[in-house]
């Protein structure tokens, strides 16, 4: 987790770290709408994994919910696990270990092209 923030406060992101998936789901719920541009969610998560942080975030019923990016991060590349990610809500996957240029290029497309200025809710248990 500690990496993939440094690499992306590197990158002029600022990024806010929960520990694992419910406290993701908790910080999500605490912000006002529009309080993220986007998640960063490890799929294999302590407590709450990724896939079920990501379904509960989804149906929340906030203003944001559904349009807010989430994205994948784990080692599991395989086309099961792309398809598990894109079920539970999530808008992308990006395996590890990370490569930070294309973990940017996706924020950038999913938060609308200008990803330096955006916040970014990042959970990445590295």
């Amino acid at each position: 987790m500690e990496i993939a923030a440094t690499l992306l406060e590197m990158n002029g992101a600022v990024v806010e770290q929960a520990e694992n998936g419910q406290i993701a789901v908790e910080r999500y719920l605490q912000t006002e709408p529009g309080g993220f541009d986007a998640i960063l969610m490890d799929v294999q998560m302590p407590v709450m994994d990724g896939c079920e942080a990501a379904r509960q975030i989804r149906a929340c019923g906030r203003a944001d919910a559904q349009q807010i990016p989430i994205i994948a991060t784990t080692a599991n590349a395989f086309a099961e696990d792309v398809s598990a990610v894109l079920a539970a809500g999530m808008d992308a996957h990006v395996r590890k270990p990370l490569d930070i240029k294309k973990l940017c290029a996706i924020l950038s497309q999913l938060c609308g092209g200008n990803s330096d200025e955006r916040e970014i809710a990042g959970k990445a248990s590295e």
